[in-house]
């Protein structure tokens, strides 16, 4: 491995086979922990994907019939407020 100059970083490429072996994707975090005097290991960081199912779990299901209404949301947040030239 090569390290490069990115920005005012350093950058560090992951041969193929290390990025498959951690089923890593463009855009995926991982986390670089040293493993050694002159080694280091590469740890996919999960805490965002961990964020988003613990969020997902707390949705819940809209009512039967629910409508999504923009303006009536606007309304309610603005307490009924209109402008001059705003049309009813």
């Amino acid at each position: 491995m090569k390290v490069a100059r990115w920005g005012n970083s350093l950058a560090v490429r992951l041969p193929r086979e290390v990025a498959e072996e951690l089923s890593l994707k463009e855009g995926d975090e991982i986390e670089l922990r040293p493993a050694g005097e002159h080694s280091f290991e590469v740890v996919r960081d999960r805490r965002r994907e961990e964020a988003m199912e613990r969020i997902r779990a707390l949705s819940r299901p809209l009512p039967p019939g629910f409508r999504f209404d923009r303006e009536e949301l606007y309304d309610t947040a603005r307490g009924g407020f209109r402008f001059e030239n705003e049309e009813e």
